[in-house]
C-alpha cells in the first residue's frame, strides 16, 4: 500500500452519516436526486461491454436507481447487486426492485472495503458518486478487484474539483458567514471531493491491481426543478447538515442568502449547470 491511506480515526464517520438525518435525507429526495442525476445514469448504462445475460456490481447504489437501469439492461438472464452502507437507502432500494417485479436484483447493507464478495463473480463493477467516500480507497478497490471475472469492467463517475463545479459549491460559498461550524469542501478526506484529483484516482486504481486505467474529465448537463432547489440545498451535503442545529433566525437568513446565490443557475423553471466529473474506467487483468 502506499500513503494514499489515512488513519481512520481522522475522518468522519460515514456509517453514522449514512445511517441517521444524512440517508434519511436522500431516501426524503430520492426521486428528485434520481432525476437530476438522469443523463449521469446514461453515462454509466451506456457502456457497450456490458451485455445482457451479465452480471453486474453496483458500488454505493443509494435507492437503486442505477442498480435498476443496469437490471434492466442485461435482462432477466442477468443478475446485479447493489450495496450501499446506508440501511435507508438500501431499504428504499429494495422497496423499488420489489415494485419493478426485479427479481434479478439484489441489495446488501454492507462497506465495500470488508464485504466478502464471492471471488470472480461479476462482469462488470459500476459507481455513480458512490467511491468518493472509502476510508481506505485502496482497500476497496482491491476487493473488488478480486470480485471480478477476468476481463472484468470498471466504470464510474465521480466529482471533479469543488472549483469546477461551482453549482454544488454555492451553497456552502453564500451560507459560511452564517454558519460557524459549516465543514468546507476538503478533497483530503471522504465525502463529495474526495476524487477531485484525477492523477489521485489514477494511482488508487493502478496501486489496487486494475489495467488500462482511463480517467477522462466530462461535463454533464443537468437540471433540478426550481421547485425542489429550496429543499435540495437545505436539506443535503454540509449547509444541509449544519442547518440541522440552526435556530429559526439563522435558517431565515440562510434561506434568503441561498436564494440570491442561486439565482444565477436558474432559467426556464430549473436550475441549470454542468456536472463537472471524472469518467474512470479500467479492467481486470486476465
Amino acid at each position: 500500500m502506499n500513503d494514499e491511506r489515512k488513519p481512520v480515526d481522522a475522518l468522519p464517520d460515514q456509517a453514522t452519516l449514512w445511517n441517521t438525518s444524512g440517508g434519511d435525507a436522500w431516501v426524503e429526495l430520492q426521486p428528485v436526486i434520481d432525476a437530476m442525476f438522469a443523463p449521469i445514469e446514461e453515462v454509466l448504462v451506456c457502456d457497450a461491454s456490458i451485455r445482457e445475460g451479465g452480471s453486474v456490481l453496483d458500488i454505493g447504489c443509494g435507492a437503486g436507481a442505477t442498480t435498476l437501469a443496469m437490471a434492466r439492461r442485461v435482462g432477466p438472464r442477468g443478475s446485479c447487486l447493489g450495496v450501499d452502507i446506508s440501511e435507508p437507502l438500501v431499504a428504499r432500494a429494495k422497496e423499488r426492485a420489489s415494485a419493478e417485479g426485479k427479481s434479478s436484483v439484489s441489495f446488501v447493507r454492507a462497506d465495500v472495503q470488508t464485504h466478502p464478495f464471492t471471488p470472480e463473480s461479476f462482469d462488470a463493477v459500476i459507481s455513480r458518486f458512490g467511491v468518493m467516500f472509502f476510508d481506505d480507497p485502496e482497500a476497496a478497490f482491491e476487493n473488488v478487484v478480486r470480485a471480478m471475472r477476468p476481463a472484468g469492467t470498471l466504470r464510474f463517475v465521480a466529482w471533479r474539483s469543488p472549483a469546477d463545479n461551482p453549482f454544488m459549491t454555492a451553497a456552502a460559498r453564500a451560507t459560511a458567514s452564517l454558519l460557524p461550524h459549516l465543514r468546507a469542501p476538503n478533497p483530503d478526506l471522504p465525502g463529495q471531493w474526495a476524487f477531485a484529483d484525477g492523477d489521485r484516482v489514477r494511482r488508487i486504481l493502478g496501486a489496487s491491481g486494475w489495467a488500462d486505467v482511463d480517467v477522462s474529465p466530462i461535463d454533464v448537463p443537468c437540471a433540478l426543478p426550481e421547485a425542489h432547489l429550496l429543499s435540495f440545498v437545505t436539506r443535503l451535503g454540509p449547509v444541509g447538515q449544519a442547518l440541522r442545529d440552526a435556530d429559526d433566525a439563522t435558517r431565515a437568513r440562510v434561506i434568503e442568502a441561498l436564494g440570491a446565490a442561486f439565482a444565477p443557475f436558474v432559467r426556464d423553471g430549473a436550475a441549470r449547470y454542468d456536472a463537472a466529473c471524472w469518467l474512470a474506467t479500467a479492467r481486470r487483468l486476465g
